[in-house]
């Protein structure tokens, strides 16, 4: 006790300045998040309150129950949109980490012809905003004959310049001279990247799944141009129709609340289980 007294008198007052600042700036940026609970929860009356107020004062779920009595109502019901939202998130999530760091440790610790070249090629391509290659990808995906497959939704994903581009500058860090001990006690390729460069890029990884659980989860461009039947099409999907479908209806604000907050929730826990190892990544501190 008497200890802890003792470091409080160390405390300087610039430190308890920085303190007070950062964490009234954490609580100022939870405000987003908040307000998307609150309004999610709110019944229809307190939805068009002026002026409006910004916590419920009267939670209810009846929004949630309008929102799965809509969907029992259409032709595709809402566990199905789920079921390929979650199942597709899943399959690209895992893809794009094996296919992402197998690349990944090939460009980081071998040396071959044009790898310069690839690399740049990798770089050049972060420029490049998703609508300039829709074209192209539909292209593809339709010449493959994967419309109205799984396929469909998880190839467009498959190369992830992000996660490769990141995983090259977090892999370049693992001593060689740990690799090669390894390679001298008798560890084949794939010995080394499973036991040795896998478990050291978990930062790494866990920084680009959040990356492609984001991107993935949230998109709505597969089901819009590659899938024609609407069974197969994603949850983001169906809440985005929704939302354009209500945008001049004052009867389904409610609906739309309760569906902003199914699609942010997973965001927010995934998010929230990686976070250390995203500030890991950030700061370099995946090699000691």
């Amino acid at each position: 006790m008497i200890a802890r007294l003792r470091k409080l008198r160390q405390v300087s007052p610039f430190q308890v300045v920085l303190v007070t600042v950062f964490t009234a700036l954490a609580a100022f940026m939870s405000l987003p998040i908040i307000f998307i609970f609150s309004h999610a929860f709110k019944p229809k009356n307190e939805l068009f309150l002026f002026p409006p107020r910004f916590l419920v004062q009267h939670p209810t779920i009846h929004n949630f129950e309008v929102l799965l009595l809509h969907a029992s109502n259409a032709t595709v019901p809402f566990t199905r949109y789920l079921f390929n939202s979650l199942f597709v998130v899943s399959l690209t999530l895992f893809s794009v980490i094996v296919v992402s760091t197998m690349a990944a440790y090939v460009l980081a610790k071998y040396k071959f012809h044009f790898k310069g070249l690839i690399l740049s090629l990798i770089t050049l391509s972060l420029m490049f905003a998703p609508e300039t290659v829709s074209i192209p990808r539909y292209l593809i995906i339709n010449g493959l004959g994967l419309n109205n497959t799984y396929f469909g939704h998880i190839l467009p994903s498959l190369a992830s310049p992000v996660a490769v581009f990141m995983l090259v500058g977090f892999i370049s860090q693992i001593p060689n001279d740990l690799m090669e001990a390894a390679r001298i006690d008798g560890a084949s390729h794939l010995g080394i990247f499973t036991r040795i460069v896998l478990p050291l890029s978990v930062p790494a990884i866990a920084t680009i799944s959040i990356l492609t659980f984001q991107t993935v989860w949230g998109d709505v461009e597969t089901s819009t141009l590659f899938m024609q039947k609407e069974a197969m099409r994603t949850l983001p999907f169906y809440v985005n129709s929704l939302l354009s479908g209500l945008q001049n209806s004052v009867a389904g604000q409610n609906m739309a609340a309760a569906a902003g907050l199914l699609i942010f929730i997973p965001n927010l826990i995934i998010f929230l289980l990686f976070q250390r190892k995203v500030l890991e990544t950030m700061v370099h501190s995946g090699i000691k």
